[in-house]
């Protein structure tokens, strides 16, 4: 279990280093590194290569922004098997609706509690 857990946190930290790297040295917004981690999740599912990767890693693949991907994907590919091609359509969301709901809410609890002010 050890192992596991630090296969997961040297991968998932990896992917952060990636980010922070493209943050500091590139004039991507985070915004961008964000969409293009996503977007990269859900291609490597496509072409077969997370799969393995999250076999190997866990948490540490599937926790990170690629891993929504990686989810969202999944959930289209099962929807369509299910479906056809309307799947396409919902098997992202349903497949990530959990999340999606945990961060609305979290956000929403969060703005409650805390007031926001723009930045100067």
């Amino acid at each position: 279990m050890f192992m596991d857990c630090l296969i997961a946190f040297l991968v998932g930290g990896g992917i952060c280093v990636i980010g922070q790297v493209l943050i500091d040295y590139t004039k991507l917004t985070p915004a961008r590194i964000l969409v293009t981690y996503v977007v990269a999740g859900v291609i490597l599912t496509a072409i077969g290569v997370y799969e393995p990767f999250v076999e190997f890693a866990g948490a540490g693949a599937t926790v990170p922004l690629t891993g929504f991907g990686y989810s969202l994907a999944n959930g289209v590919k099962e929807a369509v098997d299910q479906y056809g091609i309307i799947g396409a359509l919902s098997g992202g969301l349903t497949a990530t609706a959990a999340g999606i709901t945990a961060a609305i809410f979290s956000g929403f609890i969060m703005a409650i509690f805390f007031k926001s002010d723009a930045k100067k």
